[in-house]
């Protein structure tokens, strides 16, 4: 069996396909900003959330991971029913904007209920986008080139969300939640407006207004 070889670029975003690359650079901007608010949700429900404590913290870890297990299969099979691509980008785009939007809220909210609906709708809006996104990515990767790409993705995602959980910390302790909070959202934003330039690469599925995307 003939071993491949792999020169140092191949492991750098440049020798990447083009939308692979806009897909890296978008989750580490998402992903990354979601890392600068994860490992600091604990103490910011204890601090605004009257009468919250660990047990309404794991509780609403909880809600968000079960809306999202349970949501994520049914939603993924409508997905792959639906042909072309232009549907997985849509729904990309739309929810990831929908769960930037949303972290917002956690600015205004005061109760225990209000805090649970944040993380149910969170999880549900993360059950389309999880493997919409993984659908784009494992249609295009490239050939012969697959544990190398996804080696790529999780490296630099993990990377990027390592420099933003210290930076999420600088903000929180100088600036406050508030600071945090928003660029969490602007991030997402940015990150979800780095997947515009992949709408090129999209199949076109056979629902009218979808092809006119």
């Amino acid at each position: 069996m003939k071993i491949r070889e792999y020169k140092a670029g191949n492991f750098l975003l440049h020798k990447i396909n083009p939308l692979i690359r806009f897909l890296i650079v978008s989750d580490m901007l998402i992903v990354g900003a979601l890392g600068m608010f994860g490992p600091l949700y604990a103490l910011f429900v204890e601090e605004f959330i009257p009468g919250a404590d660990e047990f309404i913290i794991g509780l609403s870890i909880s809600v968000y991971l079960v809306s999202r297990s349970i949501l994520q299969i049914p939603l993924a099979t409508i997905i792959d029913k639906i042909k072309g691509e232009r549907d997985d980008f849509l729904f990309l785009i739309i929810f990831n904007m929908l769960a930037a939007v949303i972290h917002l809220a956690y600015l205004g909210i005061s109760t225990i209920w209000q805090l649970l609906l944040i993380q149910f709708l969170l999880g549900m809006f993360t059950a389309v986008t999880y493997p919409s996104f993984m659908a784009i990515f494992t249609r295009h990767i490239d050939k012969h080139m697959e544990g190398t790409e996804w080696g790529v993705y999780y490296t630099f995602v993990d990377l990027s969300t390592a420099v933003l959980a210290t930076l999420g910390g600088f903000l929180a302790s100088e600036l406050g939640f508030r600071a945090l909070i928003i660029s969490v959202s602007m991030l997402c934003v940015l990150g979800t407006l780095m997947l515009l330039p992949i709408k090129v690469f999209m199949k076109k599925g056979p629902i009218p207004f979808l092809n006119k995307l």
